[in-house]
């Protein structure tokens, strides 16, 4: 990814500068903005020596459990009272990631020469996503910088929760599929043989079934290294496109439409929605803002999508309701809590049920897709199994009935 060198002012009207990893000078500018710095001038930067080589650095970006438990400590210190400076020393002497070690000892370099905590993290947009700095610079302004610790360590965790969730959802299906492919492929390329031999010793019309079962294993074993250079092809250029900008929205579209866990990863991602946007709505985020946020937090380009025209249309003046209808994906239960949420002003809390009911759903459906796919995988395997019987059984049957008559 690009490395960006800006210069900006902070909210106090402070000279801040540093580098940023982006994909374009206008999303540098769009996290500075959502850091609270007002970029002055954006360029790239100039490759360093520690630029050079990162695809052989084996020091690997945080895990996400990593930065839920820096969380939680910073939370428990800036209750206690801890200074910032003192609270980030201890940490970074606790962690085992060398990255992150290395962005908390910057941090506590940026916070000594009299900037803010959420411009130090700011520049580590590989560790801190928008959202997270967002609600930093609340609580900065808000003098509870405590309580946002503590809303974003229940939204890391309840995140962390829905991204496993999604993963168990597509485990089962996926195995099923692979362990299937790997059968076909043994019995094309080493029981069908054997019986191929005898058949061919035999001779006579063999029937259709046999002859059909032959041919397909004929040609797996005569093209098996073309049919696996054509999957690998597929499944590369199917995760270069998947990493483009129009193939990652028209995948993420895709995602909801899939049979079986289409709905429950739907389910997920609007939990995940009614989640970030409760938690930006209740710590105070500006409404346009929060829904900028919470459109990168869903990690769904589809669904972000949707919540940006939620965003127009606040902008515009309509209600959040109005314009979650006419989005067209969120369901009823999403758009009467929300309908419901603005005519009582408790729209967070409206959220934050959306966000239990669905989750249990989710937990519910997750725990039972093996009953709702095994049924399927019966019949697949059954389907297999006659296929594999007639045209193995049937040569026979007739070798047999010749031999009685004869």
């Amino acid at each position: 990814m690009p490395r960006f060198q800006y210069r900006g002012r902070s909210s106090r009207g402070e000279a801040v500068s540093g580098r940023i990893d982006a994909e374009s000078a206008e999303a540098v500018a769009s996290q500075l903005f959502n850091s609270g710095v007002t970029p002055i001038d954006i360029t790239p930067a100039q490759a360093e020596a520690r630029d050079l080589l990162p695809a052989f650095s084996l020091q690997k970006k945080p895990a996400v459990d990593e930065v839920i438990l820096f969380t939680r400590q910073m939370y428990a210190l800036t209750k206690a009272g801890v200074p910032l400076t003192a609270g980030l020393r201890s940490l970074a002497g606790s962690m085992r990631n060398p990255v992150f070690i290395a962005a908390l000892r910057e941090i506590v370099e940026t916070l000594e020469s009299g900037r803010e905590l959420s411009v130090a993290i700011a520049r580590h947009p590989n560790i801190f996503p928008p959202l997270y700095i967002s609600l930093i610079r609340v609580g900065e302004n808000s003098g509870r910088l405590e309580e946002s610790f503590s809303l974003m360590y229940d939204y890391l965790q309840r995140e962390k929760h829905t991204r496993q969730q999604i993963k168990s959802a597509l485990r089962y299906p996926t195995t099923v599929i692979i362990a299937i492919t790997i059968a076909m492929g043994v019995l094309a390329g080493f029981v069908i043989p054997a019986f191929s031999q005898i058949f061919d010793q035999l001779g006579g019309q063999l029937p259709l079934p046999t002859r059909i079962i032959m041919a397909f294993s004929d040609f797996v074993r005569g093209y098996w290294f073309v049919i696996l250079l054509g999957l690998a092809a597929a499944g590369g250029g199917f995760v270069f496109w998947k990493n483009t900008d129009r193939g990652r929205y028209l995948w993420d579209r895709t995602r909801f439409r899939l049979p079986l866990v289409g709905d429950i990863i739907l389910r997920a991602s609007l939990a995940r929605f009614a989640r970030a946007f409760s938690m930006t709505y209740r710590s105070g985020v500006p409404l346009s803002q929060g829904l900028t946020l919470v459109s990168r937090a869903v990690d769904n380009e589809f669904l972000g999508e949707k919540v940006v025209q939620i965003r127009n249309g606040v902008e515009r003046g309509e209600t959040l309701s109005a314009t979650a209808a006419a989005a067209g994906l969120f369901t009823p239960l999403v758009l009467q809590m929300l309908r419901v949420g603005e005519e009582t002003g408790a729209v967070d809390d409206m959220l934050d049920e959306v966000g239990d009911y669905y989750e249990r759903e989710v937990d519910y459906d997750v725990a039972n897709i093996s009953a709702i796919i095994e049924p399927l995988l019966i019949v697949a395997l059954g389907g297999m199994v006659l296929v594999i019987a007639l045209g193995v059984f049937l040569p026979m049957w007739g070798i047999f009935r010749l031999a009685l008559h004869g």
